[in-house]
């Protein structure tokens, strides 16, 4: 990532070039990143390759100023981290799933971030409806952030994995031995063409808003939500006109044309 990359990304963001690597430096990167490049999932409703190599990465960041979902964004903001200084270690983690079980290996890619001063943090903006700010890595009490309270948990007899817990909630568990982004293209690669995947049966963008709330398009329908998690606008969108207006609007993306779920194209909705 060169120095031009950077100040684009930094532009991007919102940011100033840090002047060390330090934990406030990492927690205003990671809640500026929350809430200028969105967590969505249409390169694989649009026919778009995924590729998991920095270069194409930052391209979609900041050539098309696109979002992705977790390997995508983690991923490129695992480059941003390390040009600036930090120390980046990408995790491999399996998602909870409602009926108590674990997704796919490779299911989700977090970082643990060093910093100067000392901290050691999980950092995460591809996981929707995480934490806002990192999360001490060592800390094994309630962690207590903008999103809601966080525990790190050690799973016994697993060698070491963590388990991500929100609100009492279970939401990953993340292996301690460090990984190179190639290692999840098999993970990106199912999560982009199973039928066993809820990103290849459902649209989503979404991104934090400045006032600590959230905004989502699922499909045609934008849903506005406050701090406190009260709702405060719920939309159905019109025509592809109106949709397309709200990706850039909102989200600050360009499209040709509007994604379409496989399966909803000749007229279905979400």
């Amino acid at each position: 990532m060169d120095s031009a990359q950077t100040d684009a990304y930094l532009d991007r963001l919102g940011a100033e070039r840090p002047a060390r690597p330090t934990a406030d430096a990492l927690r205003t990167l990671h809640l500026r990143h929350l809430e200028t490049v969105p967590f969505e999932n249409l390169s694989i409703h649009l026919g778009e390759e995924i590729v998991l190599t920095e270069e194409r990465l930052l391209g979609k960041v900041l050539g098309t100023r696109r979002g992705g979902f977790c390997y995508e964004l983690n991923g490129a903001f695992a480059a941003l981290l390390t040009t600036l200084g930090f120390e980046v270690t990408l995790l491999a983690a399996r998602v909870h799933t409602p009926g108590g079980g674990l997704g796919i290996p490779f299911d989700h890619l977090a970082l643990l971030v060093r910093t100067v001063d000392g901290g050691e943090w999980l950092a995460d903006i591809g996981f929707g409806g995480l934490s806002n700010g990192p999360l001490a890595w060592r800390e094994r009490g309630d962690q207590v952030d903008d999103a809601g309270v966080f525990r790190l948990v050690d799973v016994a007899g697993t060698g070491g994995d963590v388990d991500v817990v929100k609100d009492g909630t279970p939401q990953y568990r993340l292996e301690t031995r460090p990984r190179a982004l190639g290692d999840f293209v098999a993970g990106a690669w199912w999560h982009r063409t199973s039928p066993e995947s809820h990103f290849t049966r459902s649209l989503v963008c979404s991104r934090l808003t400045e006032d600590g709330g959230r905004v989502t398009l699922s499909g045609r329908k934008v849903k506005v939500t406050g701090v406190d998690g009260a709702v405060s606008e719920v939309r159905e969108l019109g025509d592809d006109a109106e949709v397309l207006a709200a990706y850039r609007d909102r989200f600050g993306i360009e499209l040709a044309r509007v994604p379409q779920v496989r399966g909803t194209e000749n007229g279905g909705r979400e």
